[in-house]
């Protein structure tokens, strides 16, 4: 099997992340952790320095730059380090470590394994409705606009295989916030990768802020759009 590295990119998790990690470790103590954290204020990162052990690593980037650009750089850290699969975990509590076996045995088959909230045997605990519609819309359009007919195009957890990380580099990604994560499917379903969808639980987080912002929302929105424009004036 080949080498495993979550990725997980910390902006003010200080009260989650040694949760997180600990659990990460119990619930699958093969795998390797790499925490990015750009330059928190409230001390994530000497917190990540803390648990750094001969599995758990820690990238500190100069600044807050963005959800993409985080994974990025934990990606291409993985990538120099000789690791096969990637994990993309949040640091919230909101996605359960406990669950990323079967994401990993999806992988088996599979170039990008989407962890789904919308697919039969997924739910979502603790979010508001507005949360819900965004989310559930934003799946929606995009779907529609892009024609990717799976179930969760915003989901934050996923496993990647080597293939489908240097498809991400050679494609120069143009997005920052969630919308980098509609932005992988779309690259993996243009290249014909195989996708597969494991339903998984997605916990609100009980401390700390939320990073969704409109900002992050409407770039998003704005680049789905313009790929969809894109799609539909390529197949005429």
């Amino acid at each position: 099997m080949s080498k495993v590295l979550v990725v997980v990119p910390t902006y003010n998790e200080a009260l989650n992340i040694t949760d997180v990690i600990t659990r990460l470790r119990k619930a699958a103590p093969d795998v390797h952790i790499l925490i990015v954290d750009d330059n928190s204020p409230d001390g994530t990162g000497e917190i990540a320095n803390s648990l750094k052990d001969e599995s758990t690593f820690v990238l500190h980037r100069a600044k807050k730059g963005g959800l993409g650009p985080a994974y990025l750089a934990g990606f291409a850290w993985g990538l120099a380090q000789g690791y096969g699969r990637f994990v993309e975990m949040d640091a919230d509590g909101s996605h359960q470590p406990e669950e990323l076996r079967r994401l990993l045995e999806a992988a088996d088959k599979a170039d990008l394994v989407l962890g789904t909230r919308w697919m039969e045997g997924g739910s979502v605990i603790n979010w508001p409705l507005s949360r819900r519609l965004i989310s559930r819309f934003g799946t929606k359009y995009a779907s529609v606009a892009l024609g990717l007919q799976y179930r969760d195009l915003t989901s934050g957890y996923r496993v990647l295989s080597r293939r489908m990380v240097d498809a991400i580099f050679s494609a120069n990604l143009s997005t920052v916030g969630y919308g980098f994560q509609i932005e992988i499917v779309r690259i993996a379903h243009s290249q014909g990768l195989a996708i597969a969808e494991v339903p998984i639980t997605f916990i609100e987080r009980v401390a700390g802020s939320s990073k969704m912002s409109r900002k992050i929302v409407v770039e998003a929105w704005r680049k789905t759009t313009i790929w969809g424009f894109q799609r539909i004036v390529y197949r005429r």
